[in-house]
């Protein structure tokens, strides 16, 4: 009787205890319905005959705790006597307990902590070949079981071999993916909680964590109060939401309802030549062709030419087509130059174009109230992308979509199935109805996470410390012969160039990816090059989390070393 009822979680109980059980059996390891209680309640006069049908009720209950999906076979096999467990052992096998998981958590922790303390030990990236790591990993998935730390020791070689660092300090490629460590315990609560954001009955806080968090970043940028907010994936994804809204508010809706064969005239999209790939990308998926995306000049700083944009426009009405939509950029990928937002809006509201702004890396810059000049005239423009999870700090993936006319938004996205409706829909943001993704995981937890545990001032105070480390990088290079500052510093961006005298063209590209390589052979930095007027150049991207003067001065020092 001792063994049946500790197979049954109920240690310490006796025939007679166990007949008194009061009449809902619950149990910290049982999960019945009330359904399921009055089938056991009916079964305690089979319980009162002895152990043999206390085995027989066993086997009920571990027929009930089976999971509902699993077929009708497999549901009578786990009811065999020799295949029974208690809902303890049965979850050790199907799931990770609470407490493996405090355990393990603990070790993940400590592993993430170790790596980022040791990342200025390592080298900042390795030379591997293409199919180095894939050699190395099993072909076939384990049948059985290997527990989590052989995660942590695969991770271990991962992270040695296999791994850019882009948490390290010397990391200056690309531009700043801060994970700050808030913000990763952010994600890791997200994960835990594991909810999702179907509608706001289905994860309440969701929602409205997301709605507050979003007005705080309008807030810390600047922002008029009419903006709303919500969170995408990437800026590739919030501009193409950006180009189907305004591909509706052109067609008043008709290209929702006929495709893009509504109306006579194809409409027509406009960026600088210096706008990011995913514009073009975008405007593709949205509809729009490629022969409808204008690549409009940029002036001596690298900004759309305002003069040119506004002759494309105007030639293109006079053939017959519909300007609809204008992608101004706050921070260009090449040089974060700045596109004039403000003389940019004047020709959009005169053609009744949308101007999206894409200001993925440098709308973190806009919580320091000294830099909100580079982006005058935003509060004209019908749609913003900012990306917190690039230099601000939040760990990646974290785009944050605003829009002024949300209701307009709701319109061009919204679905109403039956499946969804709540009661609450009138009442409440339904965020599925904001993008594309149905549904949506707690992403606003790294946001809220890093805001709370760092707050607006000392937010701005590490990113005051990296434009001041740009600006004397680039006053190093512009002072030392045989180099040059190749565009505006306006950020953290600065574009260089080694320029020894005799050297140009094509020679000169491949000195510079020279020394480029040389560089990054010691694996104490890396950048990456870029093409500026048909010639290559070098950007070096300061804003790394842990990125201090003496880790640009140790830079500087080795791009000297390498051209030596």
């Amino acid at each position: 009787m001792a063994a049946i009822c500790s197979m049954l979680g109920w240690d310490g109980c006796s025939a007679e205890s166990l007949m008194g059980r009061p009449r809902d059996f619950t149990h910290e390891n049982d999960a019945f319905t009330q359904a399921e209680t009055r089938e056991c309640a009916e079964q305690r006069s089979t319980i009162a005959n002895g152990e043999a049908s206390l085995r027989t009720y066993a086997q009920m209950c571990c027929l009930r705790t089976v999971d509902p999906t699993v077929g009708l076979d497999d549901t009578l096999i786990a009811a065999q006597p020799n295949h029974c467990m208690d809902n303890s052992d049965q979850k050790n096998l199907l799931s990770m307990t609470p407490e493996e998981f405090r355990r393990l958590g603990h070790a993940v922790v400590d592993w993430i902590a170790d790596y980022r303390s040791s990342a200025a030990e390592r080298p900042v990236s390795q030379a591997t070949d293409p199919g180095g790591l894939l050699e190395r990993l099993p072909m076939s998935p384990p049948a059985q079981p290997e527990g989590f730390e052989a995660v942590l020791r695969d991770l271990d070689e991962i992270a040695e071999r296999h791994l850019v660092h882009w948490q390290h300090p010397n990391f200056f490629a690309y531009f700043p993916s801060n994970g700050d460590l808030s913000a990763v315990l952010g994600d890791m609560l997200s994960a835990g909680l594991g909810v999702l954001g179907l509608t706001w009955e289905s994860a309440p806080a969701l929602t409205e964590v997301e709605d507050r968090v979003c007005d705080w970043l309008r807030q810390m940028s600047g922002l008029a109060p009419e903006w709303q907010g919500v969170i995408q994936d990437t800026a590739s994804t919030c501009s193409m939401i950006a180009l189907v809204a305004a591909r509706e508010a052109t067609t008043r809706y008709g290209a929702a309802r006929d495709g893009m064969q509504h109306g006579d005239a194809p409409l027509v999209v406009y960026a600088s030549e210096d706008a990011h790939s995913s514009i073009q990308k975008a405007a593709t998926l949205a509809g729009f062709g490629a022969d409808q995306i204008r690549s409009v000049e940029v002036d001596d700083c690298r900004a759309m030419d305002v003069g040119h944009l506004a002759a494309c426009v105007e030639e293109d009405a006079r053939r017959g087509l519909r300007p609809c939509a204008i992608v101004a950029t706050t921070g260009t990928t090449t040089t974060t130059a700045f596109d004039p937002v403000d003389a940019i809006a004047e020709i959009a509201e005169r053609n009744g174009a949308w101007l999206h702004v894409d200001a993925a890396m440098a709308g973190s810059a806009m919580i320091l109230p000294e830099c909100r000049d580079l982006w005058r005239g935003v509060n004209r423009a019908d749609s913003i992308v900012v990306n917190p999870h690039k230099w601000l700090g939040v760990s990646f993936d974290c785009s944050v979509f605003f829009v002024r006319d949300d209701e307009h938004l709701v319109r061009v996205m919204r679905t109403d199935p039956s499946y969804l409706r709540t009661a609450f829909d009138q009442r409440v943001k339904t965020y599925r109805d904001w993008g594309v993704a149905l549904g949506r995981r707690f992403r606003a937890l790294k946001l809220w996470s890093l805001i709370r545990t760092h707050g607006t001032e000392r937010l701005q105070q590490r990113l005051r410390r990296d434009l001041a480390n740009a600006r004397w990088f680039a006053e190093q290079v512009e002072a030392a012969p045989q180099w040059r500052v190749l565009a505006p510093v306006q950020l953290q961006t600065v574009c260089i160039r080694h320029e020894p005298e005799g050297l140009e063209g094509d020679a000169l590209d491949r000195h510079t990816k020279r020394w480029l390589d040389a560089v990054h052979g010691t694996g104490r930095a890396w950048m990456t090059p870029a093409k500026l007027d048909g010639r290559w150049m070098v950007r070096v991207s300061i804003g790394a989390l842990e990125t201090e003067r003496a880790h640009v001065q140790e830079l500087w020092r080795l791009l000297r070393e390498a051209v030596a």
